[in-house]
């Protein structure tokens, strides 16, 4: 990116605004939530009213990130910007638009901070900043760097939080030095890594009742083109009995990725209205999640992304099509 221009701009928007919005996608992971959260400490400081908004609840699992429980369902009229973080795909907002809340944040000046590298399409935005960084919470430090903007321990924590959450602990292929640089610089800063990963792990135990329910799930995991592409169907009513304890995708997809010869792992959950969500995760050396995703309208990652679908075929009708896709793709990156 051009930094000082856009760091510029950003500055500019930011400095001339009071109540500013902070969005996440409809889909929150602990970089989202992490950023959010970080960026409210900052703007914060700098005298002006956050508003931290995501059209869902945030996950159980994300309840060790302090501060979830300031993320609302409303936007109100009067704010004088938004910063969406994590994500510049339009499709990754669309309850924003159902629930009237989208057209709120067109009538202002909208910022868009990540670092997923696909093709950003966000209406109306004046800033887009697309850097090939590990996190949007590395992304959101940089800023602070270049702007001066002071980092208190608050936000110091939130970004590391999505920083370790987007790389994996450090270990993926799109972690850089600079990455570990900053954790460093973080750590120098007053951050104990050890506090959060212990808050971390408290929030991952499982009561019994949802270890039954994982077992249940792994039973029902499908394999196709020879044992490459592992898939798991969570209908809608076990969303809506488990999902408030603990997300059901995430209960058994790290899982499928390390089963022997699998080198993609995919949840797809089905929903009332016909929708369908997909969440994906790849092996190193298969790279091609963010691919998968953007065949059906979504995006992140190589390693990590998603899609979502308002109003689907048929589940199996759909499966085929996306194993199908998958193949294809997997043996073009091979």
């Amino acid at each position: 990116m051009n930094r000082y221009k856009e760091a510029e701009k950003i500055n500019e928007i930011i400095d001339s605004s009071n109540k500013i919005a902070i969005i996440q996608a409809d889909n929150p992971d602990a970089d989202s939530l992490g950023s959010a959260l970080a960026l409210e400490q900052i703007i914060g400081d700098l005298g002006k009213e956050p508003i931290l908004y995501c059209s869902v609840d945030m996950p159980t699992y994300l309840h060790y990130l302090s501060g979830w429980d300031r993320v609302t369902n409303d936007i109100p009229n009067d704010i004088d910007c938004s910063i969406i973080v994590d994500t510049s795909s339009e499709s990754l907002l669309e309850s924003m638009t159902r629930n009237g809340k989208r057209s709120i944040i067109s009538s202002k000046p909208l910022i868009v901070l990540d670092h997923h590298i696909t093709a950003a399409n966000i209406e109306g935005a004046e800033v887009i900043v697309n850097e090939k960084v590990v996190s949007t919470g590395e992304l959101i430090y940089e800023l602070s760097q270049m702007l001066g903007w002071d980092l208190n321990i608050d936000a110091k924590n939130m970004i590391t939080a999505s920083i370790m959450s987007d790389s994996l602990g450090l270990t993926s292929e799109a972690t850089t030095s600079r990455s570990i640089a900053i954790v460093s610089e973080l750590v120098e800063g007053g951050v104990i890594m050890a506090d959060l990963e212990n808050k971390r792990r408290e929030l991952m135990k499982k009561s019994q009742r949802i270890l039954d329910y994982k077992g249940s799930l792994i039973k029902r995991i499908e394999y196709f083109n020879s044992g490459k592409i592992a898939i798991i169907v969570i209908p809608w009513d076990e969303i809506e009995k488990y999902s408030h304890e603990y997300n059901p995708s995430m209960l058994v997809i790290d899982e499928m990725r390390q089963v022997e010869d699998v080198e993609i792992a995919i949840a797809l959950k089905t929903y009332k209205n016909g929708r369908i969500t997909g969440k994906i995760r790849c092996n190193y050396g298969h790279a091609i999640a963010d691919k998968v995703a953007e065949s059906f309208g979504g995006g992140g990652h190589k390693f990590a992304s998603g899609f979502k679908i308002e109003k689907s075929k048929d589940i199996t009708e759909f499966k085929n099509e996306l194993v199908k896709q998958t193949a294809n793709l997997l043996e073009r990156n091979n």
